[in-house]
């Protein structure tokens, strides 16, 4: 952790998210003393947490509270390290109302926001904004832009950001060899359209992240090159942060 959060501070990152996985140094059940020190590192160096990814599916099939459990436990983490949001995924095609109902309080109580990833069963802009939308609530439930998957599925960039409107509560930008073709390469390398992608957040003012899957792609090198790559398209698009 403090290797990455003192790599995300050097390439001039604002904020760094959170990885939440059984194999990983955060985790669902981390102890508060942990989560303390963890969060001090990482304000230590300037950082804010921006997100908590977690792997929650809010439509797997089968029964809900196991669900709900598991999206309480990932709010109250992200409540905790002061983080926003908590990002799950769709996973399938079971009814999601039931699940995120019973969770609103908890989001409400806790200044937490949750996003369904443009992924898995839901990949497009119009299917993920299809589970958050019947809330009328994007200050609590919302869509986090995986600007990949819309893109693959033949969702054009400025359709999925017209789509989301005010349920865009976070981008996680990345490039590939083509839509065939996931393994991660450098931004502005690929097929993905990045270029076009920053034009359509010029007057958006939330988080934008870097996601970079070495831990599905372990052959991919680390992620400092990709930073660095990535910088220029910072520069021209994303708004400088203001105190």
């Amino acid at each position: 952790m403090v290797k990455a959060v003192r790599l995300a501070a050097a390439h001039g990152c604002h904020g760094i998210e959170l990885r939440t996985h059984p194999d990983e140094e955060v985790h669902i059940g981390l102890s508060a003393p942990r989560i303390a020190r963890l969060r001090a590192q990482i304000a230590d160096e300037g950082l804010e947490v921006a997100c908590i990814a977690g792997y929650a599916k809010v439509c797997a099939p089968g029964p809900d509270q196991p669900v709900i459990t598991e999206l309480r436990a990932l709010i109250e983490l992200a409540h905790r390290f002061g983080a926003p949001a908590v990002r799950v995924f769709p996973g399938g095609d079971a009814e999601s109302w039931n699940r995120i109902s019973a969770v609103l309080d908890d989001l409400r109580g806790s200044s937490v926001r949750l996003l369904i990833e443009t992924h898995d069963s839901h990949p497009t802009g119009k299917a993920a904004l299809s589970l958050v939308e019947p809330f009328a609530a994007p200050e609590l439930v919302a869509v986090l832009w995986d600007v990949l998957h819309p893109w693959r599925h033949g969702e054009e960039p400025a359709l999925t950001r017209a789509l989301l409107g005010d349920y865009l509560g976070y981008v996680q930008i990345k490039d590939v060899g083509g839509v065939r073709d996931l393994t991660p390469v450098l931004p502005g390398m690929g097929a993905v359209p990045l270029t076009l992608c920053g034009a359509l957040l010029r007057s958006w003012d939330g988080w934008v992240s870097l996601e970079w899957e070495k831990a599905w792609y372990p052959q991919i090198g680390a992620v400092g090159e990709p930073l660095r790559a990535l910088r220029p398209w910072l520069d021209m698009f994303v708004p400088p942060v203001r105190d």
